[in-house]
């Protein structure tokens, strides 16, 4: 079964500590993807997510800016953040392992995501619809995002750790016969 990420119930955020004490959160609000997903068969789902670079937002104009630069993603010249999942690994009847590849400014490293099912049904309007949470870490410096600056009292002003979070709404794509 084909599904479409309904932006209006979607999230793609994270959180990156800032000078050693506190916490930057921000999204992505602009991205799309390919999933296949039968509740009967979740670990045959398959999951393309691209996520336009440009559409960063920490509700801080300077900062965003900042993040689309050379300095981070360059989004002028790497304008996608793509991941392609791998394999699933179901752990019981809500939860599964989301393994994949997410490239960066053309650097693609393995990444794994915990998931859980939120739910599956109707939708008022007669749709099928799935929800899922799921999140995940990785070292920013793995994929060439190394802007630092070190701090007078000592530390680092960004944390190398990013803690990513995806809150997602599907709704079933209708199949189609065959002419």
């Amino acid at each position: 079964m084909s599904w479409k990420i309904d932006p209006a119930h979607t999230h793609i955020n994270f959180s990156v500590r800032h000078m050693m004490v506190a916490n930057v959160k921000g999204e992505f609000t602009s991205f799309d993807g390919n999933i296949v997903f039968d509740p009967e068969k979740p670990e045959e789902s398959t999951v393309e997510l691209v996520i336009d670079a440009a559409s960063i937002s920490t509700r801080v104009e300077d900062r965003d800016n900042h993040l689309r630069s050379a300095d981070f993603f360059d989004v002028e010249n790497h304008p996608h953040i793509v991941f392609k999942s791998t394999e699933v690994n179901v752990l019981n009847d809500t939860e599964a392992e989301l393994k994949g590849e997410l490239t960066i400014r053309d650097e693609t490293h393995p990444i794994t995501f915990e998931v859980e099912l939120q739910g599956v049904g109707k939708s008022p309007y007669g749709q099928t619809v799935a929800g899922f949470e799921a999140s995940g870490k990785l070292n920013r410096t793995k994929w060439g995002l190394n802007w630092n600056q070190a701090l007078e009292t000592g530390g680092i002003m960004v944390g190398e750790d990013i803690k990513l979070g995806i809150d997602i709404e599907l709704v079933e794509v209708a199949e189609t016969a065959e002419a």
